[in-house]
């Protein structure tokens, strides 16, 4: 067991003053890195748990990570936490309530702060939901993938749709605010099945819908072995396909991937990386990224779960730590901001970075010539055309 004491924080690297006035938002994001069994397209961090997770270690292990890293965010109001992974929903509800229960003993959480897990569809899982509401878990984001048996063989996925829809109805039934994740352009896949995955997710009742291209990963199976995908084309008449229907439906779809039944119902969490927040990760792989006066860094935890615990039982978290540079702030800034379909305020970019306006303002005028930007009431916003072709307009911006 690892004990729980603070250890000494790695300091914050410095590349000279940051020009933050006050650092941003806070978020908090903890990975859970194990799962059933790994998909063929995941690239994230999570490993197959072929024996019995002890729980308690990994447990302790985060609580001191947490406490090592006090020092960088004292006295700052979390927003919302986030466990993600792996699987979240294989921990036992007593690891869940113990976790949150020290994160909120360590951390100010604001009001109403967003508790967000993740949880495959597995009757196992499923059967924990209300024991996660209780531990103080507000939001559910479930992994359907699809409805069609046949594409969740072709994804590797261990459940099938009959559990699909169970746990979204239990989910429900617990939870406020539930948010499904779903593919297309899957392995030979119809526009006529991705329509009906859409509208069996619309008829499900949840407030929020993560739709997700599939693309293949380097270092995945389906990367190195491709299934037989639909082309570009077919592709794009699904992503046109899902933007309509969920926004006939009453989603607004407010990031690229993203849609949410009204403003109440958005992923805080997700918002705030895109707004270019900080956020402190835990974990077995978590990354940071973090602001004080001095500069703008990041940072990672151990990738695998046994160098992460080895580190531990040494008070050591940390494997990577940078200062951003300030020449690449404004690229950094403009790759989560510009996923916004509404865009942000142009006082955000100094206040989040430091820098003045000028350090985006040619590529920004460049990109509105071009068609790909449009400025109103002092926000700037990819246009319907930025959309579209978001890599070509990020681009842009970077170095």
């Amino acid at each position: 067991m690892i004990p729980i004491i603070p250890v000494a924080a790695a300091p914050a690297p410095t590349v000279g003053g940051s020009g933050l006035v006050a650092p941003p938002p806070l978020a908090l994001y903890v990975h859970w890195p194990w799962c059933v069994k790994k998909c063929p397209y995941c690239d994230f961090n999570s490993h197959e748990s072929r024996a019995a997770v002890d729980e308690a270690a990994y447990l302790a292990a985060l609580i001191a990570d947490l406490e090592a890293a006090l020092p960088q965010i004292w006295n700052r109001p979390v927003i919302s936490v986030f466990i993600g992974g792996g699987t979240p929903s294989l921990m036992r509800a007593e690891t869940a309530d113990a976790l949150l229960a020290a994160i909120r003993m360590r951390l100010p959480l604001q009001p109403g702060a967003e508790v967000t897990l993740e949880a495959n569809p597995g009757t196992a899982e499923a059967a924990k939901f209300a024991a996660f509401r209780a531990a103080g878990v507000n939001r559910l984001s479930i992994g359907v993938q699809s409805f069609d048996d046949a594409k969740l063989v072709a994804l590797g996925r261990i459940h099938d749709s009959a559990e699909a829809r169970r746990a979204i109805d239990l989910a429900l039934r617990h939870f406020e605010r539930v948010n499904l994740d779903l593919m297309y352009a899957l392995p030979q896949q119809t526009l006529g099945e991705a329509e009906r995955d859409i509208a069996t997710a619309l008829g499900a009742g949840v407030s929020h819908i993560s739709a997700y291209h599939l693309t293949l990963e380097p270092n995945t199976p389906f990367h190195h072995a491709p299934p037989p995908l639909p082309d570009d084309d077919l592709a794009a008449d699904m992503q046109e396909m899902v933007e309509e229907k969920l926004a006939a439906a009453g989603f607004g779809h407010y990031e690229t991937s993203a849609f949410a039944r009204g403003a109440d119902n958005r992923c805080r969490h997700n918002l705030n990386y895109w707004n270019f927040g900080d956020y402190l990760g835990i974990g077995a792989g978590a990354h940071s990224k973090l602001s004080n006066h001095a500069s703008i860094w990041r940072e990672a935890r151990h990738r695998s779960p046994r160098a992460y615990l080895e580190g531990a039982a040494r008070g050591d978290f940390i494997s990577t730590q940078h200062a951003i540079a300030r020449a690449d702030l404004p690229g950094e800034f403009m790759m989560n901001a510009l996923r916004l379909n509404q865009g942000f305020p142009l006082a955000l970019f100094t206040e989040h970075t430091g820098l003045p306006l000028s350090a985006i303002e040619e590529s920004a005028l460049a990109a509105r010539r071009d068609g790909l930007l449009e400025t109103a009431d002092g926000v700037l916003r990819p246009t319907p055309r930025g959309r579209r072709f978001l890599n070509q307009l990020l681009a842009r911006f970077l170095n």
